[in-house]
């Protein structure tokens, strides 16, 4: 006879596209009875995000297949952005009525989290937490705001959290930086819809040479691709001025992303003459894989990024990646000369070194790199969260 379903209640700011995969995924297992409270219906009605500058609305489906609620929010000022953006005070009544659950509430960054956070611990419910911070963006704040924050954090909130979803190893040092003991941390790995960008990698890979064409890239070339936000923090200039010191007419970039810093982009492009780059603004999910396929090494060289999801999309298109030493998946996702490499953020020489060894190489031998990135990738998957979940809250059901 099967156990009970566990109940599961998930608190999120938004429909994610990387998380509603996820919330699929759990709710199709018989050990678990998901619930997913949204805090704002932010990216299903194509309102301006203010990084990209523009409307977004995601064009793959992102409350399908789960059961889900939108929470009313109390704030004067409703939005994702800020602290006080969403301050769902309905939770409180939600979680009151809610039979003994376990709540993931995904991390602190709104009030509404600290709502949540501190009405689940109040009612008797399981407290997870699932955030993305960095020990290593963590260490560059000042020595006197971690103090604070060991307060704040590890003496603090922390306390009433049960178990730590941690996503990668950066992750887990970070809440052991504040104390969290091994006993309370679950292995719930950042990922992608692996199936998903699995299958349309099949589906391009064969029609590499008409997507370039599509693209304006001549088939002969080596193309460099970053995939994000165009701001300051996430450093696409480095990039060009790193192709810029190879002084090499056959290396096309594609700079994958909408944002601010634009016209600094643009201004660079036209100072130096470069002809081979493309601004390809914002781009959804249904056609963003067009882009891997046609690349040949993917670069993420932010200064401050959690984790880095756009690297899981690229690896799962057989891609070399080379990532700043400051991203979060860089120790779980970079194995030093086997799918990529590493280099130190903000040293555009390192980079443009480091990128010049993977454009130098033999074409197979940055084939056998991307098959390597395949292969690792496969271990960050969703059904890795499933199980993890299950081991601890229905080990009956494993």
């Amino acid at each position: 006879m099967l156990s009970k379903p566990v109940s599961l209640l998930v608190i999120n700011s938004h429909p994610i596209q990387y998380f509603a995969p996820l919330y699929r995924r759990l709710a199709a297992d018989p050990a678990f009875d998901v619930t997913v409270l949204y805090c704002s219906q932010h990216g299903l009605t194509g309102e301006v995000d203010k990084q990209f500058g523009r409307s977004v609305k995601w064009d793959i489906p992102l409350l399908d297949g789960y059961r889900y609620e939108f929470l009313s929010n109390q704030s004067p000022n409703p939005s994702i952005h800020g602290f006080w953006g969403l301050l769902n005070l309905s939770t409180i009544k939600r979680l009151w009525r809610a039979p003994k659950s376990v709540v993931i509430v995904n991390g602190w960054a709104s009030a509404v989290c600290y709502v949540a956070i501190l009405s689940a611990w109040l009612f008797g419910h399981t407290v997870c937490m699932r955030g993305d911070s960095s020990h290593v963006v963590e260490q560059q704040r000042p020595r006197s705001q971690l103090k604070k924050r060991q307060w704040w954090l590890g003496r603090g909130l922390f306390r009433f959290i049960d178990y730590f979803l941690y996503i990668g190893q950066q992750n887990k040092t970070f809440y052991q930086f504040y104390g969290v003991q091994e006993a309370r941390l679950i292995y719930c790995p950042f990922a992608v819809d692996n199936d998903r960008f699995r299958a349309q990698y099949h589906v391009l890979k064969p029609q590499r040479t008409q997507l370039r064409k599509r693209l304006g890239i001549a088939p002969d070339h080596l193309v460099v691709l970053f995939s994000g936000k165009y701001l300051p923090n996430k450093r696409p200039l480095d990039i060009l001025q790193a192709v810029q010191q190879l002084h090499r007419s056959d290396v096309s970039v594609v700079l994958l992303g909408e944002g601010e810093s634009r016209r600094e982009l643009t201004e660079f492009i036209a100072q130096h003459t470069m002809t081979n780059v493309l601004l390809t603004g914002f781009v959804n999910q249904s056609v963003i894989g067009e882009y891997y396929a046609a690349s040949d090494v993917y670069i993420m060289c932010s200064t401050i990024e959690t984790w880095g999801l756009s690297t899981n999309e690229a690896m799962n298109f057989g891609v070399p990646v080379l990532l700043a030493d400051t991203i979060g998946c860089v120790v779980d996702l970079v194995q030093e000369g086997v799918n990529g490499y590493s280099y130190p953020c903000g040293d555009i020489s390192k980079l443009s070194n480091r990128l010049a060894q993977l454009l130098d190489m033999p074409a197979e031998q940055r084939t056998r790199m991307g098959e390597a990135s395949l292969r690792l990738i496969d271990q960050y998957g969703y059904d890795k969260t499933v199980q993890a979940l299950k081991k601890a809250f229905c080990p009956s059901q494993l």
